[in-house]
């Protein structure tokens, strides 16, 4: 088992709350994460019809299968009203860690938590594994080229059973649409939502068009907007916003597109070696939807109160992402390119003449090796910056 950096909180606030909600998309590692650090809960599992109809038959009587005072309760949000009998439950008893309960539908699951948990319940987010873990990993060679990470992906089964990534993306994609999709809401043309996803693939990291997608996808500007709500709460994909703080007009308010798993992205793409990466027209972005989300793993895992954003003004000026913790505003730029160049810096400078302060720095992160000071600028390897996130 990998070790996962979130395990340890995970473990901490057990011991400080009755209930632990680990959420994230499937195959993301929650079941293998919450049996190897609660080895002696009663395991149930939501998706086994049988398991599904018991609880919905006997609510209390389920959190009380085989004396059970403590549970692992896997996919709740089949059975979201059940949390509703959790809390009447950890009310009753008042035992610290005394329920795990795992979801892979965000909406469905944060909007019953909310309601009937809050203040009982921790609560974390578990994405596929981060290049931090990976690099402590005995599969850190494996993910020593930017390149080769990206057609990989981050899904911890392909990389534990030796799965190549076209077998495994094409199991999951078939999975998820023709069973999570439907269960989130009921689309009759599943062949439509397919193209769907991949003519959105094609825009990822660019400004969203509602209405130039509805009119290549060919459904209508309300159908996109349901389908990417669809998308955002199977942890598919997410949304950057842009960041416009005492802006005023000046700057971009559409937000950008990205998914959590890289692999997946090249996979909708039709990517299937290291040539047609390099050579496809979307590459750079590619690596930017990479890096940015190894940002969003790092505030998921250490549970930062940090916010990212992308900014851009109406002049073309744009910086890839801010990471926005309070006090400090970090400016990033992002380039797949081995070679340095002084025109790379241009949003970021354009961003620093803005907040021309030591609380917010400004760092370029390409694929080169070397690593500079340009002015008040750091220029660092992906790496380097990567492996500082942990």
């Amino acid at each position: 088992m990998i070790k996962r950096i979130i395990a340890d909180k995970v473990l901490e606030l057990a011991n400080k709350y009755p209930v632990v909600s680990i959420t994230g998309p499937r195959q993301s590692g929650k079941t293998s994460l919450a049996q190897g650090l609660f080895p002696n809960y009663i395991y149930v599992n939501l998706e086994n019809l049988d398991t599904l109809a018991l609880a919905k038959a006997d609510p209390k009587g389920f959190l009380k299968i085989g004396s059970a005072e403590r549970m692992i309760i896997d996919e709740v949000q089949k059975f979201p009203e059940l949390l509703s009998y959790i809390q009447v439950e950890v009310d009753a008893q008042k035992k610290d860690g005394q329920f795990i309960i795992t979801g892979s539908q965000n909406f469905a699951i944060s909007q019953h938590i909310s309601q009937s948990l809050a203040g009982r319940v921790a609560n974390f987010t578990l994405l596929p594994l981060s290049y931090s873990e990976l690099i402590e990993s005995p599969y850190a060679s494996e993910f020593s080229k930017s390149d080769t990470s990206m057609l990989k992906g981050f899904y911890p089964r392909p990389l534990i059973k030796n799965i190549q990534p076209e077998d495994f993306y094409r199991d999951y994609l078939s999975t998820y649409v023709e069973r999570d999709v439907r269960q989130i809401k009921n689309i009759g043309d599943l062949s439509t939502f397919q193209r769907f996803l991949q003519l959105l693939a094609g825009r990822v990291g660019q400004l969203v068009n509602f209405s130039s997608l509805a009119n290549d996808v060919g459904v209508n500007y309300k159908t996109i907007e349901s389908w990417l709500s669809i998308l955002e709460a199977s942890y598919i994909t997410y949304d950057l916003q842009p960041y416009h703080q005492n802006y005023g007009k000046r700057v971009i308010k559409t937000p950008k597109v990205y998914f959590y798993d890289v692999g997946l992205l090249c996979y909708l793409l039709k990517i299937n070696s290291i040539t047609e990466l390099e050579t496809h027209f979307a590459y750079g972005h590619i690596f930017e939807n990479f890096i940015i989300t190894e940002i969003l793993k790092s505030n998921f895992n250490q549970r930062k109160n940090e916010q990212i954003y992308f900014w851009r003004d109406s002049n073309g000026n744009e910086v890839d992402a801010i990471i926005d913790s309070g006090e400090s505003k970090q400016g990033i730029e992002i380039k797949a390119a081995r070679t340095f160049n002084p025109e790379m810096l241009k949003g970021l400078s354009v961003w620093f003449t803005l907040n021309p302060t030591k609380h917010h720095p400004t760092t370029l992160i390409y694929t080169g090796e070397g690593e500079q000071k340009v002015h008040e600028h750091d220029v660092t390897n992906w790496k380097t910056f990567l492996r500082d996130l942990a």
